[in-house]
């Protein structure tokens, strides 16, 4: 009652006073009920602003090394994004944007008015609108939600958003939306993205200098993320680097350091590291994996790559190459692989993957006109066969020391016909029926007479591994050679003939580096592979390499051939003693391969933590000089190797038990006619016999 006399009194006394109260009063009404009604007619089709927790950003698959710590590749369609935490930027990226972007970030509710007011008057004096007074919350609703078009309609949705995301979330929150959602150029969305395209390393490495710049090229993308805008560019780093000191953010003595700092950019161009090996692993993704989810589904790959072997590997390979070229040998491919796991940890295709082809004008896999180095051409993996020569030697070899012959037995090094239709004591090329007649040579076209098999493997002698591959004969070594990884040799053994043994198949390096692994880990098998793991963007194992080893040769005969193949002093009457097969230091099993026609040179060894293969030669296979695979193939195994091992130190390989000789060291018959009943009724009898009897005769030495 008190309070509605109190009314009536001052209606009385001021009835215009209170009749302008309720004008106002209703007029705050009216327009408090417009805006909301403006408010609910532009928001009835916006998305909400938790979007941003639901939406699935475009994100790239990102290949890794095994330590998931340098980014090689990049599948993507038209976004590379990296999403990360914002604990993971550094304070002086964070500051940098806020300098450049919204200094008042942390001060507005989402709208900074007087920077509203600055836009208008601008636009009103250029009778346009141009000038945005956009914050860091208004600008991640325009690039998320909005059109990029300059109208009053799509302003007041963006305030309405802007509002609704600041009530919504904290502003290190809306910070970290931001941060991973702007572009930055060259296709690099987030700042993860932009500081490995720009400065090939994660954004929580990147220095104040380089945050600066990251911050500068928000304002122009496009255009500023050109290499011939680069001054402009740097113009702009500088401007935000004293407004950084000018803000406190930094000391003015940090700022001018910064402005003198040369930016060292990343090279755009080529955003590809390990070319050769990620290029192997995408051929397996893409084959195993939708294409538009490995382009959008943020995959992450960790590869088995050694990056400081795999950047070892690329600088030995392209000097070893160098010096090749004095031999007519313009390109070279190494692998190297843990053979207890199968992991490759290194894999260079060809000497230079961003090199020009050689000779100028040649035209990759063209019969016309070939090239001598074709850079893009994985050597170790794709293109044309190549023979491997005498490093096929160890496979048959094992087959015989399995079947019974040991190290000291002797075996003969004595010219031989193993053409049993051809004369044993001529060099026909025929025999009667049309057919080859078969009578190698050595490297060194000299022959010793008798041999133990030690010697024989040991120093890569061609007549004694010959006859071991018709003791095990040739399908039993083929299948072999595929149980241990060899895709290729899928001809029937009368197409190689004896010939297999001294590299009449074709293999690829991968694969019988591979294989040799299996002799490093005492017979037990892993297939060579790519990757670890694969994991989605929440941190879900898609993918892991779980292969179980399996048991595939004798270890006790293994140790037999890592035993002679490690074995310098054996070695040493072809090799010379502690040449470039010799590791000080290290136990290392090791067997060199040359083709006749000295078009391949191979040099392939192995410890018990490590197996590395180098092949050496041409892409069209055109010949090298008379050089062996120890004169091209070796040096850039030795020194890659040596390194090596001191990453993957090894222990000495397990002594095979003691064995004794099938004949004696004055044996006067081949090892058919200790190994056979009725040796005579043996087609190759005969020959040999002649062979061994011939050598004697001419000897001068034997007794």
């Amino acid at each position: 009652m008190v309070k509605r006399k109190l009314r009536r009194k001052i209606y009385k006394k001021h009835p215009r006073l209170f009749l302008a109260l309720k004008i106002v009063l209703g007029g705050f009404l009216l327009s408090l009920l417009f805006i909301s009604a403006l408010f609910l007619y532009f928001a009835k089709d916006l998305p909400r602003p938790e979007v941003f927790t639901e939406k699935p950003f475009v994100l790239p698959t990102e290949i890794y090394d095994r330590e998931g710590r340098v980014l090689l590749y990049q599948i993507y369609d038209e976004e590379k994004r990296t999403v990360v935490p914002l604990s993971q930027v550094p304070e002086s990226l964070k500051s940098a944007v806020i300098t450049a972007e919204d200094s008042n970030f942390y001060h507005h509710f989402g709208l900074d008015i007087n920077g509203i007011l600055r836009s208008v008057l601008k636009n009103l004096s250029m009778r346009n609108l141009v000038y945005g007074g956009s914050t860091i919350s208004q600008q991640l609703i325009r690039s998320s939600f909005l059109s990029t078009e300059k109208t009053a309609r799509r302003k007041i949705k963006e305030i309405i958003l802007t509002l609704e995301l600041e009530r919504r979330y904290s502003k290190d929150k809306i910070l970290e939306f931001y941060l991973n959602q702007i572009p930055f150029g060259a296709n690099a969305y987030g700042v993860e993205a932009a500081a490995q395209v720009y400065f090939s390393k994660p954004v929580s490495e990147i220095s104040l200098s380089q945050a600066a710049a990251l911050a500068a090229l928000i304002r122009a993308p496009s255009r500023l993320s050109l290499a011939e805008n680069r001054e402009e560019l740097i113009s702009i780093r500088n401007y935000i680097l004293r407004r950084m000191a000018q803000n406190s953010y930094i000391s003015e003595d940090e700022s001018q350091k910064s402005q003198n700092e040369i930016l060292q950019f990343a090279e755009i161009r080529h955003p590809i590291k390990a070319p050769h090996f990620v290029l192997y692993v995408k051929n397996y993704l893409e084959e195993n994996y939708p294409d538009y989810f490995l382009k959008t589904g943020g995959l992450k790959v960790f590869t088995t790559l050694d990056w400081q072997l795999q950047q070892l590997a690329e600088e030995i390979v392209k000097n070893g190459v160098k010096i090749n070229e004095a031999y007519n040998a313009h390109n070279a491919s190494l692998v190297a692989i843990d053979p207890n796991k199968g992991e490759i940890l290194a894999m260079v295709g060809s000497a230079d993957y961003f090199g020009e082809s050689y000779p100028k004008g040649c035209v990759s896999g063209s019969l016309d006109q070939p090239c001598l180095f074709d850079p893009k051409v994985n050597a170790a993996v794709y293109g044309r066969g190549r023979q491997p020569g005498s490093s096929f030697k160890p496979f048959v070899y094992y087959l015989a020391l399995k079947n019974g012959i040991t190290p000291e037995t002797v075996l003969w090094d004595v010219k031989t016909e193993f053409n049993p239709d051809c004369d044993p004591s001529a060099d026909q090329e025929k025999d009667k029926f049309g057919m080859d007649c078969y009578h190698p040579n050595n490297y060194d076209e000299k022959f010793r007479g008798p041999i133990t098999l030690k010697n024989a493997l040991a120093q890569s002698i061609n007549l004694p591994a010959v006859e071991m591959l018709y003791l095990v004969g040739q399908q039993n070594t083929l299948d072999l050679a595929h149980s241990l990884g060899i895709t290729t040799l899928q001809e029937p053994a009368s197409y190689y003939g004896l010939s297999l043994v001294l590299g009449g198949g074709e293999v690829k390096l991968l694969d019988i580096t591979s294989a040799y692994g299996t002799f490093a880990s005492r017979g037990l098998k892993t297939p060579p592979v790519s990757i670890i793991k694969i994991s989605d963007t929440k941190g879900n194992i898609i993918e892991e390499n779980k292969k179980t080893p399996k048991r595939v040769l004798d270890p006790k005969i293994v140790d037999k051939v890592s035993n002679i193949l490690s074995d310098d002093e054996a070695r040493a009457p072809i090799f010379g003693y502690r040449g470039s097969l010799y590791i000080p230091g290290h136990q290392v099993a090791v067997k060199t391969g040359t083709t006749q026609e000295y078009k391949d040179a191979w040099t392939i060894g192995y410890t018990n933590s490590l197996v590395v293969g180098v092949w050496a030669g041409n892409n069209d296979s055109t010949p090298i000089e008379r050089k062996s695979g120890v004169a091209i193939a070796s040096p850039i195994w030795n020194k890659f190797i040596k390194k090596a091992l001191e990453l993957y130190p090894s222990k000495n390989f397990i002594e095979p038990e003691p064995t004794l000789a099938i004949n004696s060291a004055t044996s006067t018959h081949s090892i058919l006619y200790y190994l056979k009943d009725k040796p005579e009724i043996d087609p190759q009898y005969q020959n040999w016999e002649i062979a061994i009897q011939n050598w004697i005769a001419s000897s001068t030495t034997f007794h």
